[in-house]
């Protein structure tokens, strides 16, 4: 299967959360296969580095998202250090399992801090620099969970749903700066992480009966849907919802 190439990536400044693995390492490959620059924070620090060694045009950090502090230094460092930041993609997420009546307050907080604050405050130190050039690209990682409301996960799922609505907030907010915010809801995608705790055969059977492509959705499928959002062939899209779930919602 071939892929789109998008000239205007080549050359861009890309910062990402959650990237070491994943999701996130797709898109830190995709974007650098673009020709972009790419900085990525995780906490799975061997990971995070094996990851860079492999690339030119990508830069490892060992940061941890709820840090706000360490966070907005690590954008603003990165922004200076690359000349820039055009996008901005708020990948990192947690999706460990919960029952609702043991959540404890400070469970619940790490909850939002690490699926929801870490976005806004990601974005509140990018988008100056964004303004600044004429405008950018934010792309905000939520879940078909925002949607559908799974048991066992009522934290994730609170958190994927107050992505959708800060995605609205801030394209409405500084659209007049050009600068573009969408918001990307996937499905049950296949990776390491997803197999080796809750994609079991049984599970993926059960999926796979609700779903009208019966395929796995694999992290590229998940990247290539971000490569036209940061990409110039998305300009006059903001303020939207993308699902790719292969047709389960």
């Amino acid at each position: 299967m071939s892929h789109a190439t998008y000239p205007s990536l080549n050359g861009r400044n890309v910062y990402i959360t959650g990237g070491a693995t994943g999701i996130g390492a797709e898109l830190v490959q995709s974007f650098v296969a673009q020709g972009a620059h790419v900085t990525f924070v995780d906490i799975q620090s061997d990971a995070g580095h094996a990851l860079a060694k492999t690339l030119n045009t990508a830069h490892y950090e060992t940061v941890d998202v709820t840090d706000v502090e360490a966070l907005q230094a690590s954008v603003k460092a990165a922004a200076v250090r690359m000349g820039s930041i055009d996008i901005l993609i708020n990948n990192v997420a947690n999706d460990t399992r919960h029952a609702p009546l043991e959540v404890t307050a400070a469970y619940w907080r790490q909850c939002m801090s690490v699926n929801l604050d870490s976005a806004f405050f990601a974005s509140q130190a990018a988008i100056p620099f964004m303004q600044a050039q004429g405008g950018g690209a934010i792309i905000n990682f939520s879940s078909i969970n925002a949607v559908l409301g799974p048991t066992e996960m009522p934290g994730y799922v609170a958190a994927k749903a107050g992505l959708l609505g800060l995605t609205k907030a801030l394209a409405r907010q500084y659209g007049t700066d050009h600068i573009r915010v969408n918001c990307i809801l996937p499905g049950w995608v296949v990776t390491e992480r997803q197999l080796g705790k809750w994609l079991t055969p049984e599970a993926e059977a059960a999926w796979s009966a609700m779903v009208a492509i019966k395929d796995r959705i694999l992290p590229r499928d998940v990247a290539n849907l971000a490569l036209f959002l940061a990409a110039d062939d998305s300009a006059k899209i903001t303020a939207q919802q993308f699902i790719i779930d292969a047709g389960r919602v």
